[in-house]
């Protein structure tokens, strides 16, 4: 690690490290608390079910669903159409509502995303919403 003398066997370790390194200047997009390193951290706050906006962490993942549909700059990484039930639209989330628009994998949480977007494409994410 150039930061730190840090020694890893890989790149991903080193790429992984890294993140210790960035400023906690990301903002959670529900309760706007503002200590995160990056997108994905502050969506994990959410999921998890520890931001002070949300009241459990199933009550979480729909609000960041529906934040995240919302959004005009995360309308890519949303995963299809909504689910249909009887004719009508369902109020719940599908199984795997976001997808990478570079390589198609899906994914059931934004965070597990905003990471892969982070990791494999390169893309930090520091706000969420474009």
């Amino acid at each position: 690690c150039g930061e730190c003398n840090r020694v890893f066997n890989s790149q991903n370790q080193l790429n992984m490290h890294m993140q210790v390194h960035r400023p906690r200047n990301v903002a959670c997009p529900l309760c706007g608390v503002q200590k995160f390193r990056s997108g994905a951290n502050a969506v994990q706050h959410v999921e998890s079910g520890y931001c002070t906006a949300c009241t459990g962490a199933d009550f979480a993942r729909q609000q960041i669903y529906e934040y995240a549909r919302r959004q005009q700059g995360m309308q890519r990484f949303m995963n299809g159409t909504p689910m249909l039930t009887n004719g009508g639209y369902n109020d719940s989330v599908p199984d795997f509502p976001y997808q990478c628009p570079e390589c198609t994998k899906s994914f059931r949480q934004l965070s597990q995303l905003l990471q892969h977007q982070d990791q494999k494409h390169g893309r930090h994410t520091r706000r969420i919403g474009y």
